[in-house]
């Protein structure tokens, strides 16, 4: 049985200097006038569909019941397919472009449940161009579907097994050194990894060893000592490795910009290793590496 939603969460890099992101809710307003969007962000970097994946994936646990409706989608236009993805009995259903962009926060709501490739036109709006499918397809849709329209509606049923997978970078274990990657910088600077609680060895001290990419000389990594801290004030006037909201290592400084200061960001690598007795360092110690290992 088809069921009504009430809120649509939405998520684009579609900035807000351009009417796009109020077009797509006037469109949705339009079509279900009870529905609220709630804006979880617009400011993805154009075209980054991991960074838009991983935002989703951290924003998943806490958005209400009803539609996410995400649009990250640089091959519009193209084949790729517009998907809506059932989770959770029914409770959710993530729309956007098959490109991985769904994929994590799929995974993290419990798994695909059910799959359709949205192509019906009776829910799409006739388009002078193919670019813009966040108005045209994937706005609408989700609206409709807060009005109760089935889910089947949509389109053809597919396997959920074929969608686009996510790419989302895995830690690594080098003899006693962690192989981690810096996932996303907040505003405030702080330089989220790619590791947990239990990816690093419970026997390390508090501190922990970094190496990171050298600003000056490419091809060389700088090493900085750096202390663990459960929260911003503890890290003193150093570098601190601490869980972040989100239950991952960050990079972070008290008050500063890790990233500004550390020169690092998404997707650059840092590697952790046991510090022991190391005391803070005043200044980097730059050691060549080669890369494509």
């Amino acid at each position: 049985m088809s069921r009504r939603h009430d809120t649509i969460s939405f998520l684009t890099d579609y900035g807000t200097s351009d009417e796009f992101v109020g077009v797509v809710k006037a469109v949705i307003r339009d079509i279900a006038p009870h529905a609220a969007v709630i804006d979880l962000t617009h400011d993805i970097a154009p075209f980054d569909v991991r960074a838009g994946s991983l935002a989703l994936a951290r924003c998943i646990s806490y958005v209400p019941e009803g539609i996410v409706l995400a649009v990250v989608d640089p091959g519009v236009g193209t084949d790729r397919r517009a998907i809506a993805v059932e989770v959770a009995g029914g409770a959710g259903i993530l729309i956007g472009p098959d490109n991985g962009l769904l994929a994590p926060a799929v995974a993290m709501a419990g798994g695909a449940e059910r799959a359709v490739e949205i192509t019906n036109p009776e829910y799409r709006l006739i388009a002078p161009g193919a670019t813009f499918d966040g108005r045209d397809v994937f706005g609408p849709a989700a609206a409709h579907l807060c009005n109760g329209v089935a889910l089947t509606d949509l389109g053809p049923e597919v396997d959920p097994s074929l969608l686009m997978p996510a790419t989302i970078p895995l830690p690594r274990n080098e003899g006693d050194d962690v192989i981690a990657e810096v996932l996303w910088v907040d505003r405030f600077g702080n330089c989220q990894l790619n590791i947990g609680p239990d990816d690093l060895p419970a026997s390390w001290s508090d501190t922990v060893r970094l190496r990171l990419p050298d600003p000056v000389q490419p091809g060389a990594t700088v090493i900085r000592s750096a202390r663990r801290a459960d929260r911003f004030a503890g890290i003193g006037h150093g570098i601190g490795v601490m869980l972040d909201s989100y239950g991952m290592y960050a990079v972070a400084l008290d008050r500063r910009s890790a990233a500004d200061d550390l020169h690092l960001a998404a997707g650059d690598q840092v590697v952790l290793a046991d510090g022991g007795d190391d005391d803070d360092r005043e200044g980097p110690v730059t050691t060549p590496v080669q890369f494509g290992r």
